[in-house]
């Protein structure tokens, strides 16, 4: 049973003889990515008691897991930036005012009267989804491998430091596989294996890469069988459209076939997906009352991925959550304004 008429910075809940209690804050952030940890900073300025659920272990989303090292070119105000030292700029602008909680997956979002309640034990004024893609699973490498082989087959890491001196494969050929190629072949023996000759990924990459000529680009070709041998993997390459089977060797591989990613689970809250991404208006507010999406977990005509972009989407959707809960308060739309 709930007690709402309680005073205080917490509610008592009293649940089969059981007390616990649940938090209370102004604005509860789904997602800890760039977009998600900006938000939460133009939150504090505003004095909204906020708090962070992150379903990873680590803060920064996914360039912080996928290409902490990447220098990241389109970020306002920064000519470059990598993605490691950009989460921990947004995360210094905090000031530890703002609750993070990490590897908490929002299972639940429940009605509350005005209030919203999650997994029971968070009752929030207002939700703001910022969950990008939504929860992310790479995709596998299509073949059959040992617990051995395993160990050898990476999709993301960190310190590019641990494959110096190695022969390494990375396959795909978006932007990661690029990103990845770029930053390991000025320490370790790089071949890039593609399905096509074309690259999906940005132009200037593939051109940064082929200037440099320390990388071996084997295209168009996908790999059809791999077995282990004195420690390494040995992989047979089929030619796409061809008869051409290259048996190549390698001590470890890269896999950037891209992620399985999901934000259908906000369905349940009732919210409305339009092409697999949340639906938003103007305002940045969805179908539910009190509940935002921003960042490229949002769509809408016209809209480009762009963290930059998510980050205008937070100063929007933050001031219209103002004038919700504090209708009554003159905002002050931004530190600039001459009014």
């Amino acid at each position: 049973m709930y007690f709402p008429h309680i005073h205080g910075k917490v509610i008592l809940v009293i649940f089969r003889k059981e007390i616990s209690i649940i938090k209370e804050y102004d604005l509860a952030i789904i997602g800890a990515g760039p977009v998600g940890l900006f938000a939460a900073y133009f939150a504090r300025l505003h004095g909204l008691k906020t708090i962070v659920l992150e379903s990873l272990s680590d803060l920064g989303g996914q360039p912080e897991m996928l290409y902490p090292f990447k220098k990241i070119l389109d970020i306002p105000v920064f000519k470059e930036i990598t993605a490691s030292d950009l989460t921990k700029q947004l995360i210094a602008n905090l000031d530890g005012q703002v609750d993070l909680v990490t590897s908490h997956q929002v299972q639940d979002v429940e009605s509350a009267g005005d209030n919203l309640i999650i997994d029971g034990e968070y009752q929030v004024r207002s939700i703001m989804i910022a969950t990008g893609n939504g929860a992310f699973k790479p995709k596998k490498f299509p073949l059959k491998a040992t617990p051995e082989m395993e160990d050898r087959i990476h999709y993301f890491f960190k310190d590019p430091a641990q494959f110096a001196g190695q022969k390494l494969g990375i396959f795909g050929g978006g932007d990661t596989a690029l990103d990845w190629a770029n930053e390991l072949a000025n320490i370790a023996d790089v071949s890039l294996i593609h399905r096509r000759n074309e690259f999906r990924g940005m132009e200037s990459s593939v051109d940064a890469l082929r200037k440099k000529g320390q990388v071996n680009f084997l295209t168009p070709y996908l790999p059809k069988k791999m077995t282990e041998k004195d420690g390494q993997l040995i992989i047979d390459l089929k030619e796409v459209g061809g008869d051409t089977v290259l048996a190549e060797s390698f001590d470890q591989i890269l896999v950037a076939y891209g992620f399985r990613a999901d934000n259908r689970f906000v369905k349940k809250w009732g919210v409305e997906l339009e092409n697999g991404l949340i639906a938003v208006n103007r305002s940045m507010q969805t179908n539910v009352p009190k509940i935002y999406a921003i960042g490229d977990a949002c769509g809408y005509e016209g809209r480009v991925p762009i963290i930059g972009i998510g980050f205008g989407e937070a100063q929007i959707a933050i001031n219209s959550i103002m004038r919700d809960l504090f209708p009554e308060k003159s905002l002050t739309i931004h530190s600039t304004s001459i009014n």
